[in-house]
C-alpha cells in the first residue's frame, strides 16, 4: 500500500486474517521536524513557557471492535519519540490496550536491557544500545585509560561500535515490525532496536488492522508472510459440529449455578474453545451447573444466519432481540438474570465473558464457604472508585450525580444469589431499576439498593478473579485467547492451576 492509498483509507490498512508468526510489516517513511506544543503541566510546575518540542508518531496494531462505541483493541502500540517525551531524550514505548485500559508501558531509552533468560524476547533483548549524550559509559572511560597500554605491547584495540537513535528528524527510515514466538521484534535499517512480549488476551490472528499516525509522512508499508484465513471470518475452520459438544437439556430439578457467558456474534473461536474446554467440568455435566452464551444481533444479516444455525445445533446460546451496542450490554446483564431465575431453578447466577475462563469446582467451593442464609455477592470488588469527568469515555454527572460508585464487582467474573437476582427483575418489571452503561457497575448500584432495602448482603471479595489476565491459583482467569484456553483446561487436566501467557 502506498502513503497515499494509506492516507485515503484512514490511515488504516486493513490486514484481512491478522498476523501469523513470521508476518511482518514494514514502513517506509520521514520522520517530521519538530514543533512546539503547549503542555499544561509543564506550566503548572513553572518550567519556562510551558511548551516543548514536539516529533512522534505511532505504529498499532490493532483489533476488531469488540463492542460498539469503543475504539479497537491496540495489540501493540508502538511509539518512538524523537522529541516530546518529558525526559528530552529520544525513547520508543510499547503498550497495549483493551477495551480502553492501557496495560504498563515498555520502554526503550538507550539503556541495554537485562539481557537474562527471563528477559529476553526469542533470543533477542528488550532494549538495544544506542548513543546517549547525558551520560559517561564507564566501559568507554576505563578502554580510554587501557587502550595506550595495549597500543603500546602490540595488542589490537577492538573497536566497540556504538550507534545513534534510529530516527532522525526529516530523514527517511525503514522500521520493521516482524512477529516472532514469545513476542514482536522491531529493527530499523535492518538492524534490531527492541522487542516487545506477547501479552496476555490478545492473539496474532486478532491483529487485523495496521494503523500510523502522528509527525510522519509515510511513503509505503509493506505486510508479508500472512495467514490466509481467520477464526471470525471462518466459522466453518473453528465450528466442530460433533454430538459431544452440545449443551444438554436443561434439568428439572434444582441446580446450583447458573452461568451467563456474553459473547458478541462473530466470536465462533470463543465460543467453540468454552465448550472443548470449562464447559466439559465434571459438575457442569453432572447438570449441578448449566452454562448459556448470551448473544445480540450484528448488523450483518449473514453473520446472524450462521449465528442461528450454530445455536440450533449447539442448543447453548440466547439470542436477545436487539443489537449489540456498548451502552445496551446492561440489557444481557438483566437476561442472564431472567434465565436463571424463569428457565432454570438456580441457587446462584454468576456472569462472565467468552473469554473468561472458569474452574467452576473452585467457584462452588468458594460459594460454599458463605452462609446459605445470607445473599451473596461475589467476585473481585473495587471500593470508591471515582467516575471519570473529562476525555472520551467521560460520564456526565446527569448520567452518574454520585461522586464515587457503590462497591461493584469487574465484569469478567462476577456471583448473585437468586433473591438479588429475583430483586433486578422485579424492579426491571415495574420499570423502576436504574440503568448505567456500565453493566458492572449497573449490578453494584442493584446489590447496595437490595442491601438497604430488602435484606443485609455478604460482599465477598477475592483477586482471584482476575480482572487483568491470569495469575497462580485463579478462579477466574480473564482475556484469554482460545489457544490459551485450551492450554489452560490441558494444564488443570494434570493436576495443574497455571497460566498460558503466550499467544
Amino acid at each position: 500500500m502506498s502513503g497515499q492509498e494509506l492516507a485515503m483509507g484512514d490511515k488504516l490498512m486493513f490486514l484481512p486474517c491478522g498476523l501469523a508468526a513470521g508476518s511482518s510489516v514494514t514502513v517506509v517513511g520521514t520522520s517530521h521536524y519538530a514543533h512546539q506544543e503547549y503542555v499544561p503541566q509543564l506550566a503548572k510546575l513553572r518550567r519556562g513557557d510551558g511548551t516543548v518540542l514536539v516529533s512522534q508518531f505511532m505504529v498499532e496494531l490493532q483489533g476488531l471492535k469488540s463492542v460498539d462505541g469503543e475504539d479497537p483493541p491496540k495489540i501493540l502500540h508502538l511509539n518512538p519519540r524523537l522529541k516530546g517525551d518529558w525526559s528530552q531524550r529520544p525513547v520508543i514505548e510499547h503498550n497495549t490496550c483493551y477495551r480502553m485500559q492501557w496495560g504498563s508501558a515498555q520502554r526503550c531509552d538507550g539503556l541495554p536491557s537485562k539481557n537474562n533468560e527471563d528477559m529476553l524476547v526469542d533470543g533477542y533483548g528488550r532494549c538495544e544500545k544506542w548513543m546517549r549524550n547525558d551520560m559517561v559509559d564507564s566501559k568507554e572511560s576505563k578502554t580510554k585509560t587501557t587502550s595506550w597500554f595495549k597500543r603500546f605491547i602490540g595488542r589490537e584495540q577492538k573497536p566497540e561500535v556504538t550507534w545513534p537513535f534510529p530516527f532522525t528528524e526529516g530523514r527517511l527510515f525503514i522500521l520493521t515490525i516482524r512477529a516472532g514466538v514469545d513476542g514482536f521484534h522491531i529493527s530499523v535499517g535492518g538492524r534490531h532496536v527492541t522487542s516487545f512480549p506477547y501479552r496476555t488476551g490478545f492473539t496474532l490472528e486478532d491483529a487485523t488492522g495496521l494503523a500510523i499516525k502522528g509527525d510522519v509522512d509515510v511513503h509505503s508499508v509493506y505486510a508479508t508472510s500472512l495467514p490466509t484465513s481467520h477464526p471470525s471470518f471462518s466459522p466453518q475452520r473453528v465450528l466442530e459440529m460433533s454430538e459431544k459438544w452440545k449443551a444438554r437439556p436443561l434439568p428439572k430439578s434444582p441446580i446450583r449455578l447458573f452461568i451467563g457467558v456474553l459473547s458478541a456474534t462473530n466470536h465462533f473461536a470463543e465460543r467453540m474453545a468454552v465448550r472443548k474446554t470449562w464447559m466439559q467440568s465434571s459438575v457442569i455435566k453432572s447438570s449441578n451447573v448449566v452454562v448459556r452464551f448470551f448473544v445480540a444481533l450484528n448488523p450483518r444479516k449473514e453473520v446472524n444466519a450462521v449465528l442461528k444455525k450454530e445455536a440450533a445445533y449447539f442448543g447453548d446460546i440466547v439470542i436477545l432481540p436487539f443489537m449489540d451496542r456498548y451502552e445496551l450490554v446492561v440489557l444481557k446483564t438483566i437476561s442472564i438474570c431472567e434465565f436463571g431465575v424463569q428457565n432454570v431453578t438456580a441457587a446462584y447466577i454468576m456472569k462472565c465473558d467468552d473469554d473468561t475462563f472458569v474452574r467452576v469446582d473452585t467457584v462452588l467451593k468458594e460459594i460454599e464457604g458463605i452462609s446459605s442464609k445470607k445473599s451473596l455477592y461475589m467476585g473481585n470488588l473495587n471500593l470508591l472508585h471515582r467516575p471519570l469527568r473529562s476525555g472520551k469515555w467521560a460520564v456526565t454527572y446527569e448520567e452518574w450525580p454520585e461522586e464515587v460508585y457503590p462497591p461493584y464487582a469487574n465484569g469478567p467474573g462476577y456471583i448473585i444469589s437468586i433473591d438479588i437476582a429475583k430483586f433486578v427483575i422485579s424492579q426491571h418489571g415495574s420499570r423502576s431499576l436504574r440503568l448505567f452503561k456500565m453493566e458492572d457497575v449497573s449490578m453494584g448500584m442493584w446489590v447496595e439498593q437490595f442491601n438497604s432495602s430488602m435484606a443485609t448482603v455478604q460482599y465477598s471479595h477475592n483477586w482471584k478473579f482476575c480482572q487483568y489476565g491470569c495469575m497462580e491459583n485463579y478462579y477466574t482467569a480473564h482475556y484469554q485467547s482460545p489457544r490459551q484456553m485450551i492450554c489452560l483446561w490441558d494444564k488443570l487436566g494434570r493436576g495443574r492451576v497455571q497460566c498460558c501467557n503466550f499467544r
